[in-house]
């Protein structure tokens, strides 16, 4: 095998290893197209509160899997670091909110989001 052989059968497994990354970081950009879209349908069709709330997090992960698959494309760690960033807001976002909740339910004794319209001006 010459040097030319080398080159070339390094070139095709660079060429295979990036359309490898690139058909895989596609399947996560439509599972997160599909997580979002699933917490925005979610979100807008029921009416109980611990459901909306869990559908805003489904949304959350649907942009952290996209974020990840951006990190992939580009080929750099900033999409999983600002992954990293969503999680911990997430994170916060997620006790915030069941406390929240809880207070709801404390002072009207039901989850239905129907209840709170009386809030409106």
């Amino acid at each position: 095998m010459d040097e030319d052989d080398a080159t070339t059968a390094l070139l095709e497994a660079v060429a295979h290893n990036e359309k490898s990354a690139m058909s895989s970081a596609t399947g996560l950009m439509v599972l997160g197209a599909a997580l979002f879209g699933l917490g925005v349908v979610g979100f807008l069709t029921r009416r109980n509160l611990i459901v909306m709330f869990l559908c805003t997090e489904v949304m959350f992960q649907g942009v952290l899997v996209n974020l990840v698959a951006m990190g992939m494309v580009w080929k750099n760690l900033q999409g999983q670091m600002f992954g990293l960033y969503v999680l911990a807001i997430a994170a916060v976002e997620a006790g915030l909110g069941l406390a929240i909740v809880v207070m709801l339910y404390r002072r009207r004794g039901t989850l239905d989001a129907e209840s709170w319209r009386g809030l409106r001006g």
